[in-house]
């Protein structure tokens, strides 16, 4: 293999260092990324040019750790930022270009909480080749299937074995390393594990992880993407410091909108703001990808990011199990749900808070014995949120949103199963709505830490006869669906305005909570 740039070299072999800075420890962990990107890619490039390697090319990422001896700590009000007890504990990272940011204000409070230095050094996870791809970059055409079964040999592949979610699950146990010394996890998730969903993002929703927000609006109707892509566009093209566009909304909150992005990569700018770039990159693609994702963009990635997840559970656990590696601040399920109480009329609101989960796809990660717990910051946020648009109080409130607990079925046609079984069930658990997908975010957000809530929308009452007739449908999009929206928007909004640190809530942490949020 030929020899690597020295300075490359000499960055990879770098024996670990000491930080009490925390800006100083992200420098090294972004030096040693790059060193490591900047190695695969350059042998990359030869081994496609036809150079024969002699030798396998690794490069392994980065980590973090921090030794403790005692389980003193600084006095904090937040829920992350410090570790359980004596130990060390450790993470792999990668992305330090898109995670700068978070990973800054980590570093800093784990210096802050336990006033010892940051180990930075590479870890011994290697990175796959596949990982270190540029984002317009693509090798399939260039080599033939020999070559590409050589590429096995030379360079590394993702490894499913190294990035399971037992951190996540509460499962993970760690295996004794140098002198018997067991290593404590400092993250839910390692850096070949949150490669993967940057990359699964991408090829699911049509859009880069650059670009998504840390507030997500999931729904399951392209009538709210519509929507939003329209409110989107008239935002872009709005003057700074008009009346608000999102109903309810405060006047001159909208104004740090910079941006508007859709599948492909299609970036449209507001009025006035310069454009960068990347923003000449994108280009609408021939067909939507399966999940697509819109994006309200803000300099401090405190915007909203609405995901199309369509009908059904499986949809759900698998874009919320890759967009939870960019660490939200929330998401919110907004849809359509059946009405199960005669006393709902089409049109109502649903605030979830309990579940009933018939949707399975967690069963093996998440035990049904597991309570998913309403998070009181949400809740709130979007209670007063359909007070502010629909202008209602009190029991004219009451009368069109009522709050309890959502159901949610893996069985799309459950209304035809024999013997009325699925009707006795949801009766005794008391549940006023059924859905496809609310139970399982709200559960996958439980599980990985991301606050999260639920507010439907009362399409049809299939126990009452009342199903959606042609013309009825219709009629129902047009007057509610903008409405819902709006109350979504105007959540996200009262949920930035009272603080993120107050939404990740001590109810989502365990025993022995890992420190990074």
């Amino acid at each position: 293999m030929p020899t690597p740039p020295s300075s490359l070299a000499d960055t990879i072999a770098a024996p670990p260092r000491h930080h009490r800075d925390a800006a100083a420890a992200l420098a090294d962990v972004r030096s040693r990324y790059d060193a490591g990107i900047g190695l695969l890619s350059e042998q990359l490039q030869r081994f496609i040019a036809g150079e024969e390697l002699t030798q396998r090319v690794r490069a392994f990422y980065p980590y973090v750790a921090l030794r403790t001896d005692t389980v003193a700590r600084a006095e904090t009000p937040l829920a992350y930022g410090f570790v359980a007890g004596p130990g060390r504990y450790e993470t792999s990272l990668t992305r330090p270009d898109l995670f700068g940011d978070y990973l800054l204000n980590q570093f800093e409070l784990l210096l802050r909480n336990h006033s010892v230095a940051l180990e930075v050094g590479c870890s011994a996870q290697p990175i796959p080749v596949h990982f270190s791809f540029a984002e317009h970059h693509h090798i399939e055409g260039s080599l033939s299937p020999a070559r590409r079964l050589l590429l096995r040999d030379l360079f590394d592949l993702p490894d499913l074995g190294a990035m399971d979610d037992g951190i996540a699950n509460g499962t993970y146990e760690p295996l004794p390393g140098e002198g018997g010394r067991v290593t404590q996890p400092l993250a839910l998730f390692t850096g070949q594990r949150i490669d993967y969903s940057l990359h699964r993002l991408r090829h699911y929703t049509g859009t880069t992880p650059e670009h998504f927000q840390n507030f997500v609006l999931f729904t399951n109707y392209q009538f709210y993407i519509d929507e939003f892509i329209k409110l989107g566009h008239e935002l872009m093209k709005a003057d700074r410091g008009a009346a608000p566009l999102f109903e309810g909304g405060t006047r001159g909150a909208e104004d740090s909108y910079v941006a508007f992005v859709e599948p492909g990569n299609v970036v449209t700018r507001r009025t006035g703001c310069t454009l960068e770039p990347g923003d000449f990159l994108g280009a609408a693609p021939p067909r939507l990808p399966q999940m697509p994702a819109y994006h309200l963009v803000r300099h401090d990635r405190a915007g909203i990011t609405m995901v199309n997840i369509g009908v059904g559970p499986s949809n759900a656990k698998t874009i919320t199990d890759h967009i939870a590696v960019l660490r939200p601040h929330a998401w919110i399920m907004l849809g359509h749900c059946a009405g199960l109480r005669t006393t709902q009329q089409l049109g109502d609101y649903v605030l979830a808070h309990g579940y009933v989960r018939e949707d399975h796809v967690l069963d093996e990660d998440l035990p049904l014995w597991v309570p998913i717990p309403p998070l009181a910051e949400v809740q709130l946020a979007l209670e007063e949120a359909v007070a502010d648009v629909t202008q209602l109080e009190r029991s004219e409130l009451k009368r069109v949103m009522r709050t309890g607990t959502v159901a949610s079925t893996d069985n799309r046609n459950w209304e035809l199963l024999p013997q009325r079984t699925p009707e006795r069930r949801f009766s005794q658990s008391r549940a006023i709505a059924l859905d496809m997908e609310s139970a399982t975010i709200a559960a996958n957000g439980f599980r990985f830490r991301v606050p999260y809530g639920t507010l439907l929308c009362v399409s049809d009452k299939p126990l009452h006869g009342e199903i959606k007739l042609p013309g009825m449908a219709n009629h129902f999009y047009r007057e509610r669906v903008n409405q819902h929206l709006r109350i979504g928007l105007r959540a996200v909004e009262l949920l930035r305005r009272n603080g993120i640190d107050q939404l990740h809530s001590r109810k989502l942490r365990s025993f022995s909570e890992v420190a990074f949020q």
